[in-house]
Order: C-alpha cells, then sequence, then structure tokens
C-alpha cells in the first residue's frame, strides 16, 4: 500500500506537470484521472486505462450530444446517467464510469461542446491515464523472495505432516494436533495470492508456473487432509502401518527436492506387492486397521499422481524463477 501511494503521489505530479506544459485546459484534472489510474498489477493497470479511456469517449460523446440538443440543464446530467452506464455495463467498460462522468462534468462546467473543448479532454485522459500507466510500468514490489519463502515453508510443512503420520503408525499412542495443517493452508493461499499478483505483473511465463506450482500444492493438500482422517482410523500398531510408515519417511525427504524423484512412488507399489503376500485378517479389528491403511495407500497413490502429472509443466521453469515438482 505505501508503494502504492508513492506511485500516485508520483503519477499526479508528473501528470499536472506534462498537461501544463501542453497547455491543457484544467490541467488538475489530469492528476484527478491519474490518481483513478494507479493499480496494483502492471496487467490490471493497463486494462484500467483502457477501459476507462474508452468510456470516456463514450461520455464525451453522449454528453455534448445530450448538451447540443437539451442544453446544460442539471437534469440533464441524470438522463447522461440512464444513458451511459448501462452502454458501458454492456461494452464491458463499467470501470471507466467514474471518468466518463468526470469529463462530461467538465463539458457542463465549461458549458462547451465544441471540437477543441473534446479534443482537449482527450488529451487530459491521455496524460492522466497514460502517466499513471507508465509508473504503473516502471516499478513493482518484487514478489519472488516472498512467494519462494511460501514455497519453502509449505515443502517444510509438508515434511512435517508426513513424519507425524509415520510416528502414529509406527506407536498410536503418540497424540498430534494437527497445526501443521491449517498452517499448510495458509501457507498455500498466500502462496496461491502471490502467485496471481505475480502473473498480474509479468508477461512472462514465470508467474503462470508459480501459479500451477500452488495450484498442485493445493490439490495435494486436500489429499493430505483425507489421509489424516485414514491415519485417525488406525487405533492398533501392525506390521503394514509400520512399512507403510517407511514410504512417509521416503516422502517427507522426496516433497523437499527439485524434482519428482519417483522414489516414494517406487516403494509404495513395492509395498503393495508385500501386503498382496500377507494372510488375512484374522480379527475384525486387524481388517479395520488394514482396510484404513489400503485407503490411505489410494490417497498416497493420488497425491503422488497429482506432482507427476504436472513434472513436465514446470520442468522448463527457469533458475531464478523455478518453482519446480516435487513429490
Amino acid at each position: 500500500m505505501g508503494i502504492r501511494v508513492i506511485k500516485t503521489a508520483i503519477a499526479v505530479v508528473v501528470s499536472i506537470y506534462i498537461a501544463e506544459w501542453l497547455h491543457l485546459g484544467s490541467p488538475l484534472s489530469a492528476g484527478l484521472l491519474a490518481i483513478l489510474g494507479i493499480e496494483v498489477t502492471r496487467k490490471k493497470g493497463l486494462n484500467s486505462a483502457l477501459q476507462r479511456i474508452g468510456a470516456s469517449v463514450v461520455g464525451l460523446l453522449v454528453a455534448s450530444g445530450l448538451f447540443r440538443f437539451l442544453g446544460f440543464e442539471i437534469w440533464v446530467i441524470g438522463l447522461f446517467v440512464l444513458v451511459v452506464f448501462p452502454i458501458l455495463h454492456r461494452a464491458n467498460l463499467r470501470d471507466g464510469a467514474v471518468t466518463g462522468s468526470v469529463v462530461m462534468f467538465h463539458l457542463y462546467n465549461l458549458h462547451s461542446y465544441s471540437y477543441a473543448t473534446i479534443i482537449n479532454e482527450v488529451q487530459l485522459l491521455l496524460v492522466g491515464l497514460g502517466s499513471a500507466t507508465l509508473i504503473n510500468f516502471l516499478y513493482m514490489p518484487n514478489e519472488h523472495p516472498a512467494i519462494t519463502a511460501c514455497k519453502n515453508k509449505a515443502e517444510g510443512l509438508f515434511s512435517d505432516i508426513f513424519l507425524h503420520f509415520a510416528a502414529h503408525l509406527r506407536d498410536t499412542s503418540q497424540v498430534w494436533d494437527g497445526a501443521e495443517l491449517l498452517a499448510a493452508e495458509e501457507t498455500v493461499n498466500r502462496g496461491r495470492q502471490l502467485a496471481d499478483k505475480l502473473q498480474q505483473n509479468s508477461f512472462s511465463m514465470s508467474g503462470g508456473k508459480w501459479t500451477l506450482y500452488f495450484y498442485m500444492r493445493g490439490e495435494q493438500l486436500e489429499s493430505i487432509h483425507r489421509m489424516a482422517s485414514l491415519v485417525a482410523q488406525v487405533y492398533e500398531a501392525l506390521p503394514q502401518g509400520g512399512h507403510l510408515a517407511d514410504v512417509f519417511e521416503e516422502l517427507s525427504r522426496d516433497v523437499k527436492e527439485s524434482y519428482y524423484t519417483g522414489r516414494s512412488e517406487m516403494r509404495l507399489r513395492e509395498l503393495e506387492t508385500v501386503f498382496r503376500s500377507m494372510p488375512l485378517p484374522a480379527t475384525r479389528g486387524e481388517f479395520e486397521i488394514r482396510s484404513a491403511l489400503l485407503q490411505l495407500m489410494l490417497e498416497l497413490h493420488g497425491y503422488l499422481g497429482v506432482a507427476k502429472k504436472t513434472k513436465s509443466q514446470l520442468a522448463d521453469t527457469s533458475a531464478g524463477t523455478k518453482a519446480g515438482a516435487k513429490a
């Protein structure tokens, strides 16, 4: 927010100076338009400027026509709103309603709809909104350190969660409060927001790669929530649970690697073969626990599949913005 205020102040001063240098009428209006033109991202700023210019041109044409045939009356202003606002809404120019109204009030205040007046208003638009757009493009805060920190934190939390799963499968008396799950969800959501902002500020593919990365982590987090419910159903330690704990310990290391290793998937498939060779459950309790473990393995396959299917899409990410497809 502080950066945006500074950029707005600079845009206001620059636009007024340019308007005065061009000897435009009402140069302070360029400063007002510059305030409206500053946005939080480059793409949003550019789209906003184009919408406002388009809406203002529509407003100028309609206002000049209304004032010419109906006169400069206050009730005509109300008619302007009734006519122009629906047009802007249908033309997807609703963000320019304010600037369109500003130029209409200029015409009303000057009691003039001459060619020179309209040209002056168009120039004010280009100066005010153009200055704001240019300053928007010149500087935007670097989001890479924050988004990288979210990435590292999310991976660390995922790793801790898998270690908690492994510990419970080995010793069901251990109690876990699930704090890492809540922290991971908050971190992934924050990462998504930063990735979206980075994408809106960049015309390269780097922002899109981060968006894909955190989308992947979001899908995996949903899978982890389901796994947590299944782990909670294991109320007695079994040899099968100990073997599956080994897989989670492997996964706790793989999740921090910068690529999909496939080691956890391989161990999981080996474990499936071992499970098939084991005797059937002897008691109802063992049946219930082994059923939960089997469902847990299936869910783990889904988790790993999410990472595997995005590996090729993330493999070409540059070193500076590489998100990586991790297990």
